[in-house]
């Protein structure tokens, strides 16, 4: 018991480090800049290189992924190219040097650049415009159930053929020699799905402008991700993070081992690295086996690094949890009784569920603890008393008026584009709330809070109508409407723009930048790499072949799950799974009961080491990656506390954000060698390593 009250201690300790840390960087910056010029243009074309290099790694040499993470490694990449050749040319002239404020302009963009271009926006977008053509068959008949509901220029083939057209045979199988790309019959459904993406964009840049102060000012939410780029653009102005030898020492690990995992896959006699290990490898025996699936260690410097940096409380609740669900799913299977799976994720349907009801609970209290906050934001909107001053205002990404009424004019021009396009409005509007206000809200906090690397949830807005009511009934169009929306902002949640958005106003700290400035730097980022990564995406199919030479998981795993998963509702509901109808709303009301307990808990004693969080991350695809290295973090760190102090942890932080440097560098390093021996030689192409979350 002692044991455990001083580890609750030491966490709190540690939660008041965080927040005092942020203190200096969070309060308004008396005199605030524009961003210069050179910034901008920098910036400009960082970021369209960005999404080319993104474009070609994850699409076409399928090597690494390095722009779907929160935290994508070619942003770091472009960020330390950008400061290297700012030294080199400061040595020549200090006048023409970058500032520590410009480069996080950059990188900012950068961000933005490499989000956008991956899982993001454009990797999904393409492949799921022409799927249905693209797929159909005789067996799924997505023709006779898809096509017919699809209004005019949402895709780029002709709805009224069934027969698999040259538009998406040829976007399979790639051009003959001769043949132009068909840029023409794309360039419609582009533009009518990029503004639905512009819009809901737009809105999660007001979302961010509204929750900036209360997350950043006023819970000092520790935002590990934007540490490290404040880190290397500080070192700018004042040199001292590339000069201490503590994070090199950190660095030098993956470094040394991410190069002998090269040279094994050069020379295959050379012994390997193994990084990742199994649980139902050593686990055979049922019920056991049950608990051992999807239980895997996996050993990401970069996520113990960035995880270093959390409170030890949200460490511990994270890897917690995540066992015990393991434990929950071994006893139901114990007491034979059924474990359905959630549809299109890896959890059994009763975690799935709970997971619903903690989110809901949560984004909830998100709201009701910044009641202080949104009440003079509200009065700010209306220009009443009570508000927040001018200056205050003005020091956020968007004056609040543009931000309250943006949101909400966003969401109901979405709902009005959907409504137009074939989707009952009720149900766009359900859409858009649950995916913006309570999904994409606390896939955010746990990118902030928990330092989550990827972000992805256990359910789409669909599963809580599922509870109630039968999928079918909602009619043929709105299946359509549904199969499109859910795979394009819904289904996949990695590269969620809104948490890059967040982590870029944290960013913004470190700067003398004006944020309302930043703001546009933001959305120029965004803009660039749609205009580079969309005509990428269609060319690089029509002459290579989407299937067999380009990534299979996003040209046809991804869009196929959303599809084949509502073809089935078209004509009647198949009978639930055995155990469907009552586990749902049971474990449902689980969930809701459990984390209001645990926020209960979490408020009233400051020694309680459970964070509502933790519960309901449980079951997600992010959890079962990352839950090994957060176990690692938490024992380094509570080690750390108890025999050092907030000293040593003070002098081991660079250590870990080495570990960040080495992973990531390494990364983008290897991705460049694969692309340049590609061009060069195509038959001799030098193979990059894996890496855990690629």
């Amino acid at each position: 018991m002692a044991h455990n009250l001083e580890l609750s201690r030491m966490a709190q300790v540690d939660t008041k480090t965080n927040r005092e840390s942020t203190a200096e960087t969070s309060e308004p910056q008396e005199r605030r800049e524009s961003v210069r010029g050179r910034a901008l243009l920098i910036g400009a074309l960082a970021a369209a290189a960005t999404a080319y290099l993104v474009t070609q790694a994850e699409m076409v040499l399928v090597t690494i992924r390095i722009g779907y993470l929160q935290f994508p490694p070619a942003a770091l990449g472009m960020l330390l190219l950008v400061v290297a050749v700012s030294r080199g040319i400061q040595k020549l002239s200090r006048r023409w040097g970058l500032t520590s404020s410009d480069l996080l302009v950059i990188y900012c963009m950068c961000l933005m650049a490499a989000m956008t271009s991956s899982h993001g926006l454009v990797e999904k977008m393409i492949p799921a415009l022409n799927y249905p053509n693209r797929a159909n068959n005789a067996v799924n008949n997505l023709h006779g159930l898809f096509d017919q509901h699809i209004k005019p220029g949402l895709v780029p083939y002709d709805t009224n053929l069934s027969s698999v057209q040259p538009i998406s045979r040829d976007y399979d199988q790639k051009l003959h020699a001769g043949d132009a790309v068909p840029w023409q019959p794309w360039v419609v459904p582009v533009l009518n799905w990029g503004a639905l993406s512009f819009m809901v964009l737009f809105a999660f840049l007001c979302l961010t402008a509204l929750l900036r102060r209360q997350w950043v000012d006023a819970e000092k939410l520790s935002f590990p991700l934007a540490q490290l780029p404040m880190e290397i653009a500080g070192d700018q102005d004042r040199p001292a993070f590339f000069r201490n030898k503590i994070m090199w020492m950190g660095a030098l690990i993956p470094i040394v081992i991410y190069g002998i995992k090269e040279m094994h896959q050069i020379q295959p006699s050379i012994p390997d690295v193994t990084l990742q290990w199994s649980l139902s490898d050593y686990i055979t025996s049922p019920p056991w086996n049950v608990f051992s699936m999807n239980v895997m260690f996996i050993v990401s410097f970069a996520a113990i690094g960035f995880f270093f940096l959390l409170p030890t409380d949200v460490l511990f609740s994270i890897w917690f949890f995540f066992l015990l669900s393991r434990l929950e799913q071994t006893m139901m299977v114990a007491f034979n009784q059924p474990t359905p799976g959630m549809p299109a994720y890896p959890p059994p349907l009763f975690i799935g569920y709970q997971t619903i009801g903690a989110y809901l609970v949560l984004s909830g209290y998100f709201f009701w603890i910044a009641r202080p906050h949104l009440k003079r934001v509200w009065a700010s909107a209306l220009g009443r008393s009570g508000g927040y001053s001018a200056a205050e205002n003005a020091d956020e990404l968007l004056p609040y008026r543009v931000a309250i009424w943006g949101l909400l004019g966003s969401i109901l021009a979405s709902a009005g584009w959907l409504w137009f396009n074939g989707m009952s409005l009720w149900l766009a509007l359900f859409e858009l709330i649950v995916g913006i206000f309570v999904v994409a809200l606390v896939m955010a906090r746990s990118t902030a809070e928990a330092g989550m690397l990827m972000t992805e949830t256990t359910f789409r807005p669909i599963d809580i109508i599922r509870m109630v009511a039968p999928i079918h009934a909602l009619g043929a169009s709105n299946l359509t409407m549904l199969a499109f929306f859910d795979n394009l902002f819904l289904r996949d949640q990695r590269g969620l723009l809104l948490t890059g958005m967040l982590d870029a106003s944290r960013v913004s700290d470190g700067s003398k930048v004006q944020r309302r400035a930043l703001a546009g730097a933001l959305a120029l980022g965004i803009i660039i790499a749609f205009a580079v990564a969309v005509p990428l995406n269609i060319y690089l199919p029509y002459h290579l072949g989407a299937l067999g030479h380009m990534d299979g998981w996003m040209e046809t795993g991804s869009p196929g799950l959303a599809f084949n998963d509502y073809q089935q509702y078209f004509k009647n509901s198949p009978p639930l799974p055995t155990g469907s109808s009552w586990q749902m709303p049971t474990f449902f009301s689980v969930g809701v009961i459990m984390t209001i307990f645990l926020t209960l808990m979490r408020s009233a004693f400051f020694w309680w080491p459970l964070h509502p969080l933790g519960y309901a991350l449980s079951g997600s695809w992010s959890t079962i990656q990352f839950w090994f290295p957060c176990f690692l973090a938490w024992g380094f760190k509570t080690i750390t506390l108890r025999y050092g102090g907030m000293s040593s942890y003070g002098k081991t932080r660079p250590f870990f954000l080495g570990l960040v440097l080495g992973e990531f560098g390494m990364a983008v390093i290897f991705v460049l060698l694969n692309a340049l021996s590609a061009v060069i030689s195509p038959e001799h192409k030098i193979p990059a390593p894996s890496f855990p979350w690629g």
